[in-house]
């Protein structure tokens, strides 16, 4: 029971893996008096052992690889509880790898519904004593927990993996690039409640205010790219969150902000066109004062292409319905808006959207900025009101006589 309540804290705290791995491996250690041990990862294509974690060995290599065999894989696999060691380490591990099993006196199998996700495996004992029956069916317990740790990392390692493979797939033909992204905007947008097609309206608003910004073409076409793409992290957050009737609590928010973590990650290996992009992805929830996440940074720290992301993507949310409320109207939107500039948005990025909403209204635009948006509408007179506002704020008030 002390075993189990110091590896609770170990599986859920906030850290990463490999950190979440050398503390299972210690309460594992602890609980059965183990020396020695190391915490392997089991990958199927190609058929692999690879250590996250291990402690006491003198000559460990790191990371350790034990390729199997398929009968080394069927033997693990139909194994029932703990598997001692003494001269049939070749029935279940390979001698190819860069360790050789004969370090290993148990293996304790981890599996999760009969799926076979990776092994404990335990070297001398501390004295140089045999493992007791009480330590090994203690060991055995704790490793379900251990188990389900690693299935969901390797969960989340293998559908980051086949985003960041598709998207590096797609990155190599010329001819993607829009038509392509935005269908994967449609996809990341399927998880969300009463708000599809959110992705395809921030592409759209990113690039219209930096058009409107006077930015060049390939600027213009990173920041649609950019649109399509910055909720890709979103495809690793519980569903049921998306559609919550009412406010996240704060564990649901953590979550749900890491998807900007997440979506960094998927995609930063990536060789698009424009290298802002994981820049975007991982920071298009800051605030000029700070107050953003995930990693508070102020105005100065962050580059223009995110400020206008970011204020494309809170335009849509605060006008688009959601779960736990109705949408906004426009001029409540944009006074909104200009209220928290500069504190939390750029003001020339704000001017940017002020403009482009005018425009609309006067049916200047060649393609419609608010293209879709019916029934929702604001007269010449408030944008100009709400334009002079935001000089006023940039100004702090102050009059300048020419």
């Amino acid at each position: 029971m002390e075993a189990l309540s110091d590896l609770g804290p170990a599986i859920t705290a906030e850290r990463d893996f490999p950190q979440t791995a050398r503390a299972m491996l210690s309460a594992l250690q602890e609980a059965a008096g183990a020396r020695e041990a190391v915490l392997f990862t089991y990958s199927e294509k190609p058929s692999l052992l690879t250590s996250v974690a291990a402690d006491g060995f003198a000559l460990m290599p790191d990371p350790a690889i034990i390729p199997l065999l398929p009968k080394h894989v069927h033997a693990l696999n139909t194994a029932r509880g703990t598997v001692m060691l003494e001269s049939s380490a070749d029935q279940f591990l390979s001698s190819n790898g860069n360790v050789a099993p004969q370090l290993f006196r148990c293996l304790v199998p981890l599996k999760i519904a009969g799926k076979f996700v990776g092994i404990v495996a335990l070297g001398q004992r501390e004295g140089g004593a045999l493992y007791d029956a009480g330590e090994l069916e203690a060991l055995e317990l704790l490793s379900h927990y251990v188990a389900l740790a690693m299935h969901n990392f390797s969960l989340t390692q293998t559908l980051t993996q086949r985003i960041s493979e598709n998207l590096k797939m797609m990155a190599s033909l010329h001819s993607f690039y829009d038509s392509a992204l935005e269908a994967f905007a449609t996809a990341i947008d399927v998880k969300h409640v009463n708000i599809h097609g959110h992705s395809l309206r921030v592409a759209k608003y990113s690039a219209g205010i930096g058009e409107a910004m006077n930015l060049d073409s390939a600027e213009i076409a990173a920041l649609r790219s950019s649109g399509y793409l910055h909720d890709i992290g979103k495809v690793a957050v519980d569903k049921r969150l998306f559609g919550k009737p009412s406010s996240l609590d704060p564990e649901e928010f953590r979550q749900m902000a890491d998807h900007t973590v997440v979506g960094h990650k998927i995609v930063s290996d990536v060789q698009f066109p424009w290298p802002k992009i994981p820049e975007i992805v991982r920071w298009h929830h800051e605030r000029a004062d700070g107050s953003g996440y995930p990693d508070g940074l102020v105005i100065d720290d962050v580059p223009m292409a995110v400020r206008i992301v970011g204020l494309a993507d809170t335009f849509d949310a605060m006008t688009s319905e959601r779960p736990y409320r109705e949408p906004m109207s426009l001029g409540a939107a944009l006074s909104e808006i200009v209220r928290l500039s500069p504190q939390k948005f750029d003001p020339n990025a704000v001017q940017a959207l002020l403009l482009q909403v005018r425009r609309d209204t006067v049916g200047s635009n060649r393609t419609a900025f608010l293209e879709g948006r019916t029934g929702d509408v604001i007269g010449t007179t408030d944008i100009d009101h709400l334009a002079a506002s935001l000089q006023h704020r940039m100004s702090n008030g102050r009059l300048f006589l020419t």
